[in-house]
């Protein structure tokens, strides 16, 4: 039988143990899960299987109720094709901004995981969830092949300014993963609303959405573990710091993953009013903003980066609700 600890001190050290082991346990776990269930895109997606071809007309296409343009007297009143036009044209550009995102994620998780030493746990995740995100990005391009549509993805200069992203693990690796969840999260909490709508969806849009929200919820896992074992043993200046940038980024993250394309409201001519009406000035829209970083929310209050002060930031950026009162036996 195991003696009790003597000191404060030495029970301190065998919580930190026990966590440490817990936090392992966690990162061998997921990586044998990535090799017990993954998907190859051009071996389990029958891209040319005749249901699963891509007609710009199919009403399956039509936007859902989670994208707020879908239930507008504007949107209803166009013709069947048109509607299913902009429903694809906004997927495919949800698609291409992802894979766009994985592109600079990948960088980063390689840039992190170049210093990682030998023995770490978190070295043989960071590839297999690389490896992963590598086939989201082939899977997203060839969907967006497929629809023969010009759609660019982030606006340019957007584009430019991200290319910093791959290099924040040089600074805080618990930067870094806040960021990975601002782009993660808030498309696995629309994909999550729109497979359970009970609309009939196309094939290839639903089979693609599983696959990556299969995935996607090793790749949230790991990274809010990864929070979880390091923000609270941060220096608390750097604490601050953190809590200070989460918001922000979270905030940016949440609207260019949701935000409508500019591209598709100039091809469609879809009147200013209409985009302010649904998106700026829309209630539900605002709080489908906040509900999509609800989960990196909850978690940012639980490692200790919200405060008085952090708070007012979240509200500032659109993104603050209060956390929800736990459960009453």
């Amino acid at each position: 039988m195991t003696s009790a600890p003597s000191s404060t001190a030495a029970r301190e050290s065998d919580e930190q143990v026990a966590n440490r082991s817990a936090y392992q346990a966690v990162i061998e776990r997921l990586s044998k899960a990535s090799v017990d269930k993954h998907w190859e895109p051009y071996r389990d997606i029958p891209w040319d299987d005749p249901e699963f071809l891509v007609d710009r007309a199919d009403p399956r296409w039509e936007l859902p109720e989670v994208d707020k343009l879908g239930g507008h007297p504007w949107y209803r009143s166009r013709s069947p094709e048109t509607r299913a036009a902009i429903g694809l044209w906004r997927i495919a550009t949800a698609m291409k901004i992802g894979l766009q995102f994985e592109n600079l994620l990948k960088r980063g998780l390689l840039n992190y995981a170049y210093r990682l030493p030998n023995g770490s746990p978190e070295f043989r995740y960071v590839y297999h969830e690389t490896i992963e995100e590598g086939h989201h990005g082939m899977m997203f391009q060839e969907f967006v092949n497929r629809t023969k549509l010009p759609v660019r993805g982030m606006p340019g200069p957007l584009s430019v300014i991200a290319q910093v992203a791959p290099w924040i693990p040089l600074i805080s690796t618990e930067l870094f993963f806040v960021f990975v969840l601002g782009g993660e999260d808030p498309i696995d909490h629309v994909q999550r609303k729109v497979l359970k709508d009970g609309r009939v969806h196309h094939p290839l849009e639903e089979t693609i959405m599983r696959i990556h929200i299969a995935e996607e919820a090793r790749h949230i896992s790991f990274a809010r573990h990864y929070l979880r074992n390091r923000v609270p043993r941060m220096a608390a200046g750097r604490r601050l710091m953190l809590g200070i940038a989460s918001p922000i980024i979270l905030g940016v993250m949440a609207r260019i993953m949701l935000a409508p394309p500019g591209p598709m409201i100039r091809r469609f001519r879809i009147p200013a009013h209409v985009v302010s009406e649904v998106y700026l000035r829309n209630p539900a829209a605002k709080q489908e903003i906040r509900d999509s970083i609800g989960k990196t929310r909850e978690l940012c209050a639980e490692i200790g980066l919200v405060n008085a002060f952090t708070r007012r930031i979240w509200q500032a950026m659109g993104i603050w609700a209060a956390p929800r009162e736990p459960a009453r036996a």
